[in-house]
Parts: C-alpha cells; structure tokens; sequence
C-alpha cells in the first residue's frame, strides 16, 4: 500500500494536471498533427489573447516559427515572455485583467486595426485562452474606461456564472460575440482554444471573438438589465461571416482531470474523478466537497469547474476557491482529509495566490491567529484567514486556464 499523499503530493498532482494543458504543449501538439492541418501550409499572421497566450505563442515558435508572418500577442500584465520576440516576429501588448482599463481598449482597437492592415490574401491564427474578456475590448457607444471598469466590477460582484457574464460583455461590445468576424472581410482565419468554461462552448470562451452567438443570433438582448451608461452594441454578424473561420478546443478542465487522475494511479493511490463540474456558490460548494471526502470511500477524489462567489460592499482578499476551501475546512476539521482547491491560471482572485490545501486542523490554527469560519466567509476575506492558517500556496503564471481543480483524500 503506497503512503497516504502530503500536501506536497497533492501539489504535485496539481501542477501534473497543469502540465497536461499546458498551452505551449497544446498548441505545438495540435500543430504538429497531420490531420487536421491548423493552419494550413504556408504564412499565416498570428493573434494571441488571454492568460495564456504568450505560451500557447511559444508552441506555434516550436513547430512553425518560420511561418509566422507577423502578429499580436495580448496577455495580462505579468504573463508575457520577453523572449517571445526574440522567436517570432510579434508584438507583444500588455494589458489589464480581471477589471479591464485604457489598455484594454488599446488593445482591442490593435486587434481590429492588425486585421484591417493585413494583406487581402492573407490568413489568420488565432489562440484564444480565458481573461480575453477584459483584456480586449472595443464598446459600443462612447464608453469611457472607468465606466467599462464599473460594469466589470459589478459582473464580478453579481455571482452570475462565466456564461451569463460573458453574454452580458458580448451585449455591449462591438468584438466579442463573433463580431470581431467582420474585419476578417472572408479571409481564413483558424484558431486553438483553451477551454476555461463549462461545456467548452467557443462562443462563451472569452466572450466569442470569432464565434457565432446563437443566443443572440437575433439581437436578443440577455435577460439581466444592463447598468447605466452601457450601451447595446448592434446584433452579432450574419453566420455566412464565419465560413472561413475553424476553431478548436485544445485544452479543457476535463483533460487536467484526466492527466491529474493517471498521475495518482501511476502513485499508486485509489482515484474517484467525478464528471459533473462545481457549479453555484463557492460556500455551499466547499461543504458539499467536504462531505464527499468524508462520507465517500478512501483515496483521492479529483473535481473541477467554476462556482461562483457574491461579493461584499467591500470584499477582503481571496477568490473562489479560497471561498470553498475555507467552507470544506469547517467540515473537514479534526479529521485527516487533505484537500486542495485551485484556479488552474495561478491566480484565485485578485491577488498573487493560486488557491489554498487546507486539513483537518485549518480551522484551529486559523482561530489562533483570530479568524472565525463563519464571519470571514460572510465579508468575503477567506485569503486571510488561509494565510494565517499557513496553507496559502503560489505558483506564478501557469501557461493555461482550464477553470478550477479540486483534489481531495480521505484516508
């Protein structure tokens, strides 16, 4: 019988699943198949946008730097390579995530300005990864970036899931929900995927670029009112737009499962990898984690998805998985479950922490240093309370974003 995992091996785990979608392998992976051909032979130009995307650029330098004819690489502040440039001939913008400012218009004005510019006959590469949403922007109206910000703020306040905020950024924008389409003016335009949304439809990945919105294929408006001060941006453009246009998904939460799943049966441990995604409020979601631990059957459980947090007036420090761990912390304390709970870009939240593992004895250290489960969850500040407890953990930028992953023991 092996040993019962550490929270050093429960890391491990993760940053295996990591390496699994990681957007320079997946990229270079897709590129070098022989079917199908993406792009196909010959020149292309490149744009990048998202959290991952200066490494899903760096496959394409691995497996076909000699066709790159020119492009854009837009990412977050932070999650560029310098040496990128030194490999392909691009243009590297950085930009602001998760609240989109000035830089974000600019480079969302720099993507339809390179599509405008580019010669007639030539084609296009898209990779497209989570955070596009704000890091590329272009509004309808006369929209100024603190009223942008604003609405952004608030989307993240609002406990909406990734799809109804993502139609809500469509419904005001003049690129996202396929509408980025009309300055392609027909030309071929292929594009890679990370998925970092349920069911891995491209049309809600960052928000749709190039993908065709059928939810508002008619200029429907969501449901939700939008606020003061946004304006509704024409519908989304005639499917014929889209003819010349191929994308593929090339990394999802489901294949981090997968690789996080192998690596521990290779280890020797038990492995439950359950299907369905953690959708709803972190809070609720971390007890109910807590009590598949406990009342499951030993060994590890592998899950992943995206819950959703509503803030505060004033929010404290942590996102997401910070939220659950610290609610299945409550459950699981005095047992000896280990679990971790993560983003899969390196990042939960505004800060520097990609998630937390907490034990059986969190809760206790954490009331040692002061903190209290219950009030600290209410004022949205589970990062503080983790912090004090010790069992905050970093990883800096990831190369991919394939929503969050939950590992779990019970021994």
């Amino acid at each position: 019988m092996p040993l019962a995992p550490s929270r050093e091996d429960l890391e491990a785990l993760y940053r295996a699943a990591l390496a699994g979608v990681n957007g320079r392998r997946a990229v270079a992976s897709a590129l070098a198949a022989s079917a199908p051909r993406t792009p196909p032979a010959g020149a292309f130009h490149l744009l990048a946008v998202g959290k991952a995307a200066s490494a899903m650029a760096n496959g394409v330098a691995d497996v076909r730097g000699g066709d790159v004819a020119g492009g854009l690489v837009i990412t977050r502040e932070g999650y560029d390579d310098p040496r990128l440039l030194e490999r392909i001939p691009v243009r590297q913008l950085l930009s602001a995530h998760p609240v989109p400012d000035m830089r974000s218009l600019e480079a969302g004005n720099a993507l339809v300005d390179y599509l405008r510019r580019a010669p007639a006959e030539a084609r296009f590469l898209f990779l497209i990864s989570g955070g596009a949403s704000s890091l590329v922007e272009r509004p309808a109206g006369r929209q100024d970036p603190a009223t942008l910000a604003r609405f952004n703020e608030w989307l993240l306040a609002s406990g909406l899931d990734i799809a109804r905020m993502n139609a809500l950024r469509k419904a005001v924008s003049t690129i996202k929900g396929g509408r980025l389409a009309r300055w392609l003016d027909g030309r071929r335009a292929d594009g890679l995927l990370i998925s970092d949304v349920p069911g891995d439809d491209p049309a809600v990945i960052g928000s749709g670029l190039l993908a065709v919105d059928r939810e508002n294929a008619h200029g429907a408006r969501p449901v939700e009112t939008l606020p003061p001060g946004m304006t509704p941006a024409p519908p989304p453009p005639d499917a014929a737009l889209f003819e010349n246009v191929h994308l593929r998904i090339v990394a999802s939460n489901a294949i981090a499962r997968r690789t996080c799943a192998d690596m521990a049966r290779s280890e020797g441990w038990g492995v439950r990898v359950i299907d369905e995604l953690l959708t709803g409020e972190a809070e609720r979601l971390g007890r109910q984690v807590a009590q598949c631990l406990i009342n499951g059957p030993p060994g590890l459980v592998i899950m992943g998805g995206e819950p959703t947090v509503t803030l505060p007036e004033h929010p404290g420090r942590g996102g997401r998985m910070q939220t659950l761990a610290l609610a299945a912390a409550e459950s699981l304390a005095g047992t000896g479950c280990l679990l971790l709970a993560a983003g899969t870009d390196g990042a939960d939240g505004p800060g520097e922490d990609a998630g937390s593992v907490v034990d059986g004895g969190t809760v206790q250290r954490m009331r040692r240093a002061g903190f209290d489960p219950a009030p600290t969850l209410s004022r949205a500040d589970a990062g503080s309370a983790l912090a004090a407890a010790g069992d905050l953990f970093q990883t800096g930028p990831t190369g991919t974003n394939v929503m969050d992953l939950v590992i779990g023991f019970r021994p």
